[in-house]
């Protein structure tokens, strides 16, 4: 006797179901294409949203001390310790809207042994080198980011989530993902160039002229493959959030993409695995300016739109985070909301 396969579950099948919920067509606006998504993704017209985490990767970046900050290097390592004791504001929105949140230290200078295991430890090393005078990490350590940032996704997984945002933290994150940027989609590189945590004029002339000079020194870059593009200019945690998108599609998982340095590796990840698109939502537009450009190379790939535009620049997965209940109301609508020929409505047909 032969198995025979089940159908799989098509767009047109999600969008029948939709179309005959008590409403006008499309009156829901995106939502429905929030819950068309995740109905694809899961293959059911009952979809679950099951224990929601929020994975923030940090590291330092040896660029930082070349003054492209606003904040000094050792703000980094003080950052995550604020995460562990529950005072930042990714500890705020985790706690208001119900998600785990996962700390990982990628490459943190100091060590975080004194907090009981409240941060995770994957620490490639004490920071990246300055991409200024030599690649930020070896490829050996890229190789080893990737893949500590893989087996995060798989010991979240094990515990029954399907839905990750994503997050980060590390001074100087943006000067690496600004270059990445540029290197991987052609934008000219002072469009991709933003204040950060908050540079002045002169603040933001140096960083431009620090990043001029840092892709001068290495023009092999600019034609290399993405995965010695990452090497060369990436940051610890950026690599580990490449490594963690590319193994969420394993395991089903609804990927929220916050801003401008998870929109980096994103960008990263799509060079090996185009198909990891239709399993993200980007949930927010930052007000870092490189981050509109990346936004619109996105969408250019086929990604629906950001969620949200509030100005939000912390990084943090903080606008993933702040987008998640939009999932569960696209997720709830498809599941609870009644048709017309259940609710005894006359449609318009």
């Amino acid at each position: 006797m032969n198995d025979i396969a089940p159908a799989l579950l098509t767009a047109a099948d999600v969008q029948h179901v939709l179309d005959h919920k008590t409403k006008p067509l499309g009156a829901l606006g995106r939502l429905e294409g929030l819950a068309k998504q995740i109905a694809l993704l899961q293959q059911t017209l009952t979809p679950r949203l099951t224990r929601p985490h929020a994975v923030v990767f940090a590291a330092d970046h040896g660029i930082a001390s070349e003054g492209v900050s606003a904040y000094p290097p050792e703000v980094t390592h003080q950052m995550v310790r604020n995460f562990a004791a529950g005072g930042a504001a990714i500890n705020v929105f985790c706690r208001l809207h119900g998600l785990e949140l996962v700390v990982v230290d990628a490459g943190v200078r100091g060590s975080f042994s004194d907090l009981g295991g409240r941060v995770r430890d994957e620490k490639i090393a004490e920071g990246t080198a300055s991409f200024l005078n030599r690649p930020a990490m070896t490829a050996d350590q890229c190789a080893d980011a990737l893949a500590r940032g893989a087996a995060v996704v798989r010991d979240v997984a094990a515990t029954g989530c399907n839905v990750l945002a994503f997050g980060e933290m590390g001074i100087g994150n943006t000067s690496s993902a600004a270059v990445l940027q540029h290197l991987l989609t052609g934008a000219p590189l002072a469009d991709c160039i933003g204040r950060g945590t908050g540079l002045d004029d002169a603040g933001l002339a140096h960083k431009q002229a620090v990043l001029t000079r840092a892709l001068a020194n290495y023009q092999q870059a600019v034609t290399a493959a993405p995965r010695v593009v990452l090497t060369t200019f990436g940051g610890f945690e950026i690599a580990q959030l490449v490594g963690a998108m590319l193994e969420a599609p394993r395991h089903g998982m609804l990927v929220l993409v916050d801003g401008f340095i998870v929109g980096a590796a994103l960008l990263v990840a799509l060079q090996e695995n185009p198909d990891l698109l239709a399993q993200c939502v980007l949930t927010h537009r930052s007000a870092e300016s490189g981050h509109r450009l990346l936004v619109a190379e996105l969408e250019r790939l086929g990604a629906a739109p950001p969620l949200l535009d509030l100005g939000l620049r912390l990084g943090e997965g903080t606008g993933a985070v702040l987008a998640y209940p939009l999932m569960q109301a696209a997720v709830a609508m498809l599941n609870e909301m009644a048709s017309f020929e259940s609710a005894g409505v006359a449609s318009s047909e």
